[in-house]
């Protein structure tokens, strides 16, 4: 299985629907994209890494086409 970790900044808040179905929002502000060579990218965010969801790949490829995931390395 392959792993890979991304520097990015989140541009505009992302929604996400949260454990029990409740809509959040990934925050403005730097993240970390972690792929583990599943159909899924986990994004970690929050001063100590705190905060995670895991997302289907379509979404955060369309997130960085439209620009609200800009990789940074």
């Amino acid at each position: 299985m392959r792993h890979a970790t991304h520097s990015a900044r989140v541009t505009t808040p992302m929604p996400y629907v949260a454990l029990g179905g409740r809509m959040q929002n990934i925050p403005v502000g730097p993240v970390l994209i972690e792929s583990f060579g599943k159909r899924s990218i986990d994004i970690v965010w929050g001063a100590d890494g705190q905060n995670f969801v895991s997302l289907p790949i379509e979404v955060v490829e369309t997130a960085q086409d439209d620009g609200r995931i800009v990789l940074l390395d």
